[in-house]
């Protein structure tokens, strides 16, 4: 039943200790408050690394050289690391089994033009094996992608993407079928695909890697390798089976160019795994970090409401004495302090929660910031957060209830 006179008691007492009430139950909002968008922000940033890992497959490994800095074996540094079509090879027969997708990649010379019909120019131009296409995330808008038969046949086809269509073809309806001239020989459109990475992924024309080879003189030379490794049962294993193919092709490139084992610069193995294993550890001690804080704020405001009851009782030792000697029982006593507790406590986080996710709502959409997107809270997880504190709540106005329970009426009364 609703006690009318029971709770106009309790804005009566919260009006006398209005400033400590205040105070107190600003400490509690707060906590939620800053909880709640700290988590929100932990959530952002999470949702930003795993998109940024989107944009690639994010257990793609890649394989690039430089010159080399050290001698080894009678051989001087400075000498250039040249991939070869057998290495490719070599590592395709060796791991076959392990592998997913693979691509050699051959970079056509930079500032190699493109021509469509009085339009000029210049897109950076790959030629690239057909499971390229999954290793990037890329979709295909229009037509289809390289295939085995272009490899095979060394077709002189092309893949352009969605943005150069709009830029080069914009006054085309389909671009399928139209031709491009590249380097003054001409290819045929077959497809337009489209880069999760967004605009600075769609800069890039593709070509078989086969044609490349023949009609840019590449011989049997190739610019990086790439890879994916077939899915493991768990994160962990996937980032240990990763780790272990880098460090065994790096070590056989090694061999075979004959570079040293410590030099750090000659051969390059980049595994995407690890680079996520890094951020997700990253993102999760971040995360960690915002529940600490959080949580030793909310601690503050419980320990605020404690105080402010402990003052409470203190003021009223003479009003709980009346009370006990007219009859009043213990936990009617109990009772009474608790509920002025659970008040306060239960207005201030819920005001604190209404204020962080009305903030987030708000504001979170609109945020475009590197690596945070659409920082958000689980609305669950938020009321079970406001009903924890008003648990603590009530555990800490218990102990100056008990106190207040035990007051001798004689005493009480003594009280000035």
């Amino acid at each position: 039943m609703f006690d009318i006179d029971r709770w106009q008691e309790i804005f009566e007492t919260i009006r006398k200790n209005k400033l400590r009430t205040f105070l107190t139950g600003l400490s509690v909002a707060s906590g939620i408050f800053i909880l709640v968008i700290l988590l929100g922000f932990g959530r952002g940033l999470e949702n930003g690394v795993r998109k940024e890992f989107e944009r690639d497959a994010s257990n793609r490994i890649m394989v690039w050289t430089q010159r080399t800095t050290k001698e080894y074996k009678g051989l001087n540094p400075g000498r250039r690391i040249q991939l070869k079509n057998e290495n490719y090879n070599h590592i395709y027969d060796s791991y076959f089994d392990q592998l997913e997708y693979k691509s050699a990649i051959f970079r056509v010379p930079w500032g190699t033009t493109s021509n469509y019909k009085n339009e000029s120019v210049s897109y950076a131009i790959r030629g690239i094996h057909p499971t390229y296409q999954h290793i990037e995330n890329q979709l295909m808008v229009e037509g289809r992608y390289i295939n085995q038969m272009d490899i095979d046949d060394r077709n002189k086809v092309v893949i352009i993407s969605n943005k150069i269509k709009h830029e080069l073809l914009k006054d085309v309806e389909s671009p399928l079928d139209e031709y491009l001239q590249i380097s003054g020989i001409n290819f045929r459109i077959v497809g337009v695909y489209s880069d999760l990475g967004g605009d600075r992924e769609e800069n890039n024309l593709f070509i078989p890697f086969s044609t490349a080879q023949a009609v840019f003189n590449g011989s049997d030379r190739l610019s990086n390798l790439t890879y994916t490794l077939k899915p493991e049962k768990s994160f962990e294993k996937a980032v240990e089976a990763s780790s272990q193919f880098t460090a065994e092709i790096k070590q056989y490139l090694q061999e075979v160019h004959k570079v040293s084992p410590d030099d750090l610069s000659a051969i390059n193995v980049h595994n995407m795994l690890d680079e996520a294993k890094r951020f997700y550890t990253l993102t999760d001690n971040i995360a960690f970090f915002f529940w600490f804080v959080g949580i030793c704020t909310i601690i503050a405001g419980v320990v605020g409401v404690s105080n402010i009851m402990l003052i409470i009782v203190k003021e009223r030792t003479r009003e709980i004495g009346i009370r006990k000697a007219l009859g009043a029982k213990p936990w009617s006593i109990i009772g009474m302090v608790l509920q002025e507790s659970v008040f306060v406590t239960a207005v201030s986080g819920f005001t604190g929660l209404i204020l962080s996710m009305g903030l987030l709502e708000i504001v979170g959409p609109n945020i475009e910031v590197d690596y945070i997107v659409n920082p958000s809270v689980n609305l669950s997880i938020a009321l079970s957060m406001v009903i924890v504190l008003i648990v603590a709540g009530t555990i800490a106005g218990f102990f100056p209830a008990w106190r207040a329970a035990s007051i001798q009426p004689i005493e009480a009364l003594k009280d000035e």
